[in-house]
């Protein structure tokens, strides 16, 4: 009887036929593919679930985005709206030191990541928690940096929420692309700057971004815009100080001796100056905060630290300016055309 053409292995041996290993890796296959489509859909829910979602940009780094974006979501939350912070800069998570969330273990029920809980009920999912060395450098091409990504948009049970701040890395590549092509219903920019010039010219390309994937623009935000000193004197009298750039600046004192002076560290009127220019509103402006440093540094942002302070008033504004926005819906007005 000749050969049979199919080998055949001892009992004991270990080995597994070509069929078997053929079997294990279509079924490998088919269960990616159903996962895959399991998550399309729950991304395709999302839009239900979720009223509002408000992507933050800025088009170089250094300008604060994050502190920016934990901000937002925490000023929205005070007004008693059910909020979410989606912090996706892979290579260099910030967010869950910001708001003292080092140490939260995430919760996995049935195929779904259940976010971490931060200040006022803001729901946190950041990179940082699945990583378990924060040293080590987190090295990926384009294609593992965008399945991680859709992960993070279709695995997470965020429930209802009534807007998602969804926090990137600095530039316009891969993550934001993703995102707008992966999320439906995207409500929106926020760009992020800061007045010197430098900054100003990148945060045009981010505009120029959203202009390209035809989402709205909500607004500029000029971050570091002036710091502001106060003091005591005599009462209705006139203080000298020497500003930054070399300008010696006056105010009065009031009838108590109290007076302050916002001083340009930088530049000031530059993130408006642009957002005229591009067409686009102008949200606001942030102080220069030592505090907010401090903050991000000991997990307490300054809205939670002060939430009567400057700055928490400054984020209250912006979020107000945003909420008129978003009440605006899709007028043509809010996008570039």
């Amino acid at each position: 009887m000749p050969d049979s053409p199919v080998s055949h292995h001892p009992a004991g041996s270990g080995q597994k036929s070509p069929e078997a290993e053929a079997s294990n890796e279509q079924k490998a296959q088919m269960e990616q593919a159903y996962q895959q489509m399991q998550r399309k859909m729950r991304i395709s829910k999302l839009d239900e679930g979720i009223k509002h979602k408000i992507m933050v940009l800025s088009g170089k780094g250094g300008v604060g985005k994050s502190t920016v974006a934990t901000g937002l979501a925490l000023s929205l939350a005070r007004k008693g709206k059910k909020v979410g912070l989606m912090d996706i800069d892979i290579t260099g998570p910030n967010v869950p030191i910001m708001l003292g969330l080092e140490e939260a273990d995430l919760n996995v029920e049935d195929g779904q990541i259940h976010p971490a809980e931060g200040p006022n009920g803001v729901k946190v999912i950041s990179m940082a928690f699945l990583i378990e060395d924060p040293d080590k450098p987190v090295i990926w091409r384009g294609p593992i940096k965008l399945g991680a990504i859709q992960q993070f948009i279709g695995d997470v049970s965020w429930g209802e929420l009534d807007a998602l701040i969804i926090d990137f890395p600095p530039g316009t590549s891969d993550e934001p692309l993703t995102v707008s092509q992966s999320l439906p219903g995207i409500d929106g920019v926020v760009i992020v700057t800061t007045p010197q010039e430098v900054a100003l010219l990148d945060s045009r390309k981010s505009i120029n971004f959203a202009k390209t994937i035809s989402v709205p623009v909500l607004g500029v935000v000029e971050n570091m815009s002036g710091y502001t000193i106060r003091g005591s004197a005599e009462p209705n009298s006139t203080i000298s100080v020497m500003s930054p750039e070399g300008v010696m600046k006056e105010c009065d004192s009031d009838s108590e001796g109290n007076w302050d002076i916002t001083l340009d560290v930088f530049k000031s009127g530059g993130g408006e100056e642009a957002s005229d220019e591009m067409g686009v509103p102008f949200l606001g402006t942030l102080p220069f905060d030592p505090g907010i440093v401090r903050g991000g540094d000991d997990g307490v942002h300054r809205i939670i630290a002060e939430p009567e302070g400057n700055t928490a008033k400054a984020f209250e504004s912006i979020v107000d300016n945003i909420m008129g926005q978003l009440d605006k819906g899709s007028e043509r007005s809010l996008r570039i055309i």
